[in-house]
């Protein structure tokens, strides 16, 4: 950001969730600092992939990891970025129940950054990391 000011978590709460998905996940931004932020998400029925073991899909782990990545650049542009490209590794199975986001950023770059993020279950335990590749080159401007 141009000004260096530090967005607070109701901004970027403001901006993260315009999104429908992001509205689905029932996503809560608890923290933004300089190169980090926290988010929780809201646990759903419909994360369940496999109804007789009732874990959540890997798919909703991946999204997280890749928005809380995405996002921890905020206080860097401002905004959501474009993901470039994305690993994610899958650590235990995530059981119903909010999960808690991590985000830091890893390099930030003029054009390409690199960010990475965490995901845990209700007692801490790890669920997923992962790590992006960003587009963080200055947004074009609006069409007139």
């Amino acid at each position: 950001m141009a000004d260096n000011q530090q967005l607070t978590a109701e901004q970027v709460q403001a901006m993260l969730t315009r999104g429908p998905y992001h509205q689905w996940l029932g996503l809560r931004v608890l923290e933004v600092g300089e190169d980090s932020i926290e988010i929780a998400a809201t646990w759903r029925e419909e994360w369940v992939v496999n109804p007789e073991r009732r874990y959540t899909h890997g798919g909703i782990l991946a999204a997280l990891i890749d928005l809380t990545a995405d996002w921890a650049l905020v206080s860097k542009t401002g905004r959501g970025v474009p993901t470039i490209d994305l690993r994610v590794d899958y650590h235990r199975a995530a059981m119903p129940g909010d999960l808690i986001a991590r985000g830091k950023v890893v390099k930030f770059g003029s054009a390409i950054s690199v960010a990475e993020a965490h995901i845990y279950d209700q007692s801490g335990a790890l669920l997923a990391s992962g790590r992006g590749v960003y587009s963080t080159a200055p947004a074009p401007a609006p069409k007139a």
